[in-house]
């Protein structure tokens, strides 16, 4: 039996061919063929048209023809950095903001806006400049909930039109002048002082009541005064181990009192 070597090569040069094809045809599905996860989106062009966003699941694309881009459907965490603010009374402050926020719309999010995250950084800085310049410090210290819901409402405003929903955001932290911490340091110890000296008038008051009250009830029982004289030595003695009090009724001493006041008289 006499082989050709001529159609052994052209058999190699066959299956080389197959090869190469399948190896082309398995680069051009894997480029086709997107498989993308609940929390992901893309958003297609074809030609340079939008098409749509695509998922989750498995997507095919055209390929040379069409470009997409992966957007991230959670929840985001930005931090505003540190802002130096100074408020309507002018005191001069630094806060930072944490904000957290999403996408809705994924073609917006792509199509109006060149980087959403950016984008939403840069306006939230701006936006905690302005509200909080715009009220006095004492509102910034008691009121941050009112705050952030006012923050909350105005860049879910201003990024609504880039399909981005923001969900919440908090003022994390406001670093007062070393003068102003003293200051309200003491305005602080002032209203507690207030405060201490109110209560103790209070109790003066309701003591003078109960004495009056007492008063009266010992002025219609005089018996009542005597029980209480003898309870108020008994007090004094436990206290004093070392006194000895001699009780001496008034009556034994009435005559005495009397004949010199008659004397200076």
């Amino acid at each position: 039996m006499i082989i050709d070597i001529s159609d052994i090569g052209t058999v190699f040069s066959s299956l080389g061919s197959i090869v190469v094809a399948g190896f082309i045809l398995l680069l051009v599905l894997s480029s086709a063929i997107k498989i993308i996860p609940e929390y992901r989106r893309i958003v297609l062009f074809r030609l340079g048209r939008l098409v749509g966003s695509r998922g989750p699941g498995i997507v095919f694309i055209v390929p040379f023809i069409d470009r997409s881009v992966t957007v991230d459907l959670r929840i985001l965490t930005l931090d505003v950095p540190v802002q130096e603010v100074i408020t309507k009374d002018n005191v001069a402050i630094k806060v930072n903001a944490v904000v957290y926020f999403r996408v809705l719309d994924p073609a917006k999010s792509v199509v109006e806006v060149e980087n959403y995250i950016v984008a939403t950084s840069q306006l939230a800085q701006t936006t905690l400049r302005s509200v909080v310049g715009s009220v006095e410090l004492d509102e910034v210290l008691s009121s941050r909930e009112k705050i952030n819901q006012e923050l909350q409402k105005i860049i879910d405003e201003r990024t609504d039109p880039w399909g981005i929903k923001v969900s919440a955001v908090e003022v994390k932290e406001l670093e007062l002048p070393e003068g102003m911490k003293r200051a309200m340091a003491r305005q602080a110890e002032a209203e507690r002082e207030r405060r201490a000296k109110i209560i103790a008038a209070e109790g003066e008051l309701q003591a003078a009541e109960k004495l009056s009250e007492a008063a009266r009830k010992m002025e219609t029982s005089p018996v009542t005064l005597q029980l209480r004289y003898l309870q108020t030595i008994r007090e004094i003695s436990g206290e004093r181990n070392t006194t000895t009090f001699f009780p001496i009724p008034v009556d034994l001493i009435q005559p005495f009192i009397d004949k010199l006041t008659r004397k200076e008289a």
